[in-house]
């Protein structure tokens, strides 16, 4: 294997029914792993010398697998062998995680659901889950990890599964957009800022056919009285928050900035902050909806209280 190429990460998922498997993969799947559930580890060598999905590099490819009492050819001595078998593979690097629970707390949620236990369908779910514990056992001892979810809520193992096996490669794409209130909200915007209370340029005839990329538009919006003191409660609303998205495994967050036609002060403030982002490590996009729209008054006018007079 070269030196240069990492291993195959392959992560094997297993526990008890109700245990909470299901969240732990999904949880993955959200974090950028390929998961699979309920998988045949026979199956895994296969599998393993697929190719990767198309715009998919190998070394970035990390696959969870699920398995337990249902999946198809359970046995726990045969399966653990297929497993060191896979492990003597080369380029592949193999972690098994165990996900275990109290057998009342596991009661509990099945009652609470009002599902059937899969090794007791006509049989009160304590004596599935008791026959379950003895046969993952084995399992159990021989898995590299073990999480006990007791206590834990979904949102408490979520969280566990993303500080465990987050890909530090990884990180939150950030888009940053402009926008004129006058044509509409982004639909997909999951922050949005207001900026029709800074002072218009549209309204002077030398900075009306400008734009916010423009240098007179930008010392313009910068010299409102009420500029600094937002763009600093806004800078640290941002720098406080978008660590805690990055935390929660959120892929991609969209933050907009809006004024009333979308050329002037939206867009020289997106720039500005994109700037911010960037030395903060982030690498954001950058777009414009409305850069281009053409200037109306009648438009612009509805964003202030009081229409400004001016010789064209």
């Amino acid at each position: 294997m070269p030196a240069s190429r990492k291993p195959h990460r392959v992560l094997l998922v297993t526990g008890l029914s109700g245990a909470g498997k299901s969240t732990v993969l999904k949880t993955l799947e959200d974090l950028g792993w390929e998961a699979v559930d309920n998988f045949p580890i026979r199956l895994a060598r296969p599998l393993l010398a697929l190719p990767p999905a198309e715009g998919q590099a190998p070394d970035n490819a990390p696959l969870a697998l699920g398995f337990d009492t249902r999946t198809r050819g359970f046995e726990t001595q045969r399966l653990i062998e297929e497993i060191k078998d896979l492990q003597s593979r080369d380029g592949v690097e193999i972690t098994t995680l165990f996900v275990d629970c109290a057998g009342t707390e596991i009661e509990r949620r099945y009652a609470e659901t009002r599902r059937r236990h899969p090794l007791a369908q006509d049989r009160p779910a304590i004596d599935g889950i008791s026959e379950e514990r003895t046969l993952m056992e084995p399992l159990r001892r021989w898995s590299d990890l073990v999480i006990d979810t007791s206590r834990m809520s979904a949102s408490e193992l979520q969280a566990e599964i993303r500080n465990r096996f987050r890909l530090k490669e990884g990180r939150m794409t950030v888009s940053i957009t402009s926008f004129g209130f006058s044509r509409g909200v982004p639909p997909n915007a999951d922050l949005i800022f207001d900026l029709r209370f800074l002072q218009n340029p549209h309204w002077d005839p030398e900075l009306r056919p400008l734009t916010g990329l423009d240098a007179a538009v930008g010392e313009y919006v910068a010299a409102d009285p009420t500029f600094e003191g937002a763009i600093s409660r806004i800078s640290d609303l941002l720098t406080y928050l978008l660590p805690l998205y990055d935390a929660q495994g959120k892929s991609y967050l969209t933050i907009a900035f809006g004024c009333t036609g979308g050329r002037h002060r939206s867009v020289f403030v997106a720039e500005k902050f994109a700037r911010m982002l960037r030395e903060d490590g982030y690498a954001p996009s950058v777009n414009h909806r409305n850069l281009h729209s053409r200037p109306v008054d009648a438009l612009e006018w509805q964003g202030n209280q009081a229409r400004p007079l001016y010789n064209d």
